[in-house]
């Protein structure tokens, strides 16, 4: 049985030409490939945060971490509310946040020189 078959009713509606999927998805990992980036969704994967928080994750300027989150938020990757005066930015998805993990995870295993495995 193909993994296609067994998709729930609310997956077979979304179904998309592969062309578009894949062109969709080749975004996403083209904005994880920058580093300010993936260091912003690592943190974000741990749960909520503010600009402020954010940009001590980094130790970068702050208008440099706007401007990446713009870039995610603009992308539909991460979301966002208001907390007073704060700007409260999340993940849109756990995808997301373990697509981050495994790219880790796969760095880990290159840098350490660890056994591949499935």
């Amino acid at each position: 049985m193909s993994a296609r078959m067994h998709l729930s009713g609310a997956h077979g509606s979304q179904e998309h030409d592969q062309g578009e999927r894949l062109k969709a998805a080749a975004g996403i990992l083209a904005l994880l490939a920058d580093r300010t980036r993936l260091a912003l969704l690592q943190r974000l994967s741990e749960g909520e945060a503010d600009v402020t928080t954010l940009t001590a994750a980094c130790d970068l300027p702050r208008p440099a971490v706007s401007q990446h989150l713009a870039r995610l938020r603009l992308a539909g990757l991460v979301t966002t509310r208001k907390e007073g005066r704060r700007v409260i930015y999340r993940l849109c998805h756990g995808h997301l946040r373990r697509l981050v993990d495994e790219a880790l995870n796969a760095a880990d295993h290159r840098l350490g020189h660890l056994p591949p495995h499935d």
